[in-house]
């Protein structure tokens, strides 16, 4: 749990938290979130289970939604 509140501070101490925000703004993210089981997200967070979270991350990088996500990042992010 630990390693993400810290990774949450630097996140939202960063220039890339406003990118971020934007990004889960558009359809894109919009769309993902709509489809995300935010519970789950939630508990395996709040238990540090990073497997699970890997899994979530997975499952939505699985679909044609979260990858336009993704690549919408990438190219915020400059990459």
């Amino acid at each position: 749990m630990a390693e993400l509140d810290k990774l949450e501070r630097e996140i939202r101490s960063s220039a890339a938290a406003e990118k971020l925000k934007a990004a889960a703004a558009s359809p894109e993210g919009q769309s993902v979130l709509k489809n995300l089981d935010t519970a789950a997200v939630e508990k395996a967070a709040k238990a540090g289970d990073m497997k699970a979270l890997r899994d979530i991350l997975s499952g939505v990088l699985s679909t044609p939604e979260g990858q336009a996500l993704a690549k919408k990042i990438r190219q915020s992010m400059g990459k």
